[in-house]
């Protein structure tokens, strides 16, 4: 008990370090998947429409940064960046990383629920003379999101996960936080299955809000 109780003393010693590096994994995380989702439905949508020329380069694209991994996208984006002229500190240089990290993934997500809808929902929109704007925003784009949903609540989580790496730039997320904290107290096992307490609630709570844009999405039965 007496073990305990330290412990709580040192957390409670260490609540804002843990509050801050929590909300900056929070907020990467965030940002990374909303800009990586927009840009991947992009991704998504030229894989599936777009000419051979562009699908040809989305297709490069999409393979070379699913290829690579998160650490080497990280590191490129913060030391390449800099190499470049772009004045990208280590928060900015994380979430560009991570979204197009989530980009490559979410296009390929959308991808495959394009393709799994029958060629007869198009066609049928077409004979009714629905332009391609109105058969993508009516018929395609809700039978999609029902499919591709679950995998898009993967990606999301693992973009939280991600986050752990943006430490070697710099970026004071919950992990790093969580690393000075036991460099002053040794307290390892206890912090770090704090922090990894932390890490699950972050991913339950995109998975609960996966769980409710399906069942807001599902068709009525």
């Amino acid at each position: 008990m007496t073990d305990f109780q330290a412990f709580l003393d040192q957390l409670w010693i260490a609540r804002y370090v843990i509050l801050n590096g929590l909300g900056i994994t929070v907020s990467i995380s965030l940002l990374a998947i909303l800009a990586g989702s927009a840009f991947g439905v992009l991704v998504g949508l030229a894989l599936v429409y777009g000419a051979t020329p562009l699908r040809l380069l989305v297709r490069a694209y999409t393979d070379i940064v699913r290829g690579t991994p998160v650490l080497v996208l990280v590191l490129a984006s913060y030391y390449v960046s800099a190499a470049a002229g772009l004045d990208l500190g280590p928060f900015s240089a994380g979430v560009l990383a991570l979204a197009i990290f989530c980009s490559s993934h979410v296009g390929e997500i959308v991808r495959g629920g394009l393709q799994a809808i029958p060629i007869g929902q198009s066609e049928a929109a077409k004979a009714i003379g629905l332009t391609f704007t109105q058969t993508f925003s009516y018929v395609l784009w809700p039978q999609a999101l029902r499919q591709f949903l679950p995998a898009w609540v993967n990606t999301a989580a693992e973009m939280v996960k991600a986050s752990t790496l943006l430490s070697v730039i710099g970026v004071a997320e919950l992990l790093l936080r969580t690393q000075e904290i036991i460099s002053r107290n040794f307290m390892s096992l206890q912090f770090y299955f704090f922090a990894g307490l932390l890490y699950f609630v972050v991913n339950f709570s995109i998975e609960r809000f996966g769980k409710y844009v399906e069942r807001k999405t599902a068709v009525p039965t």
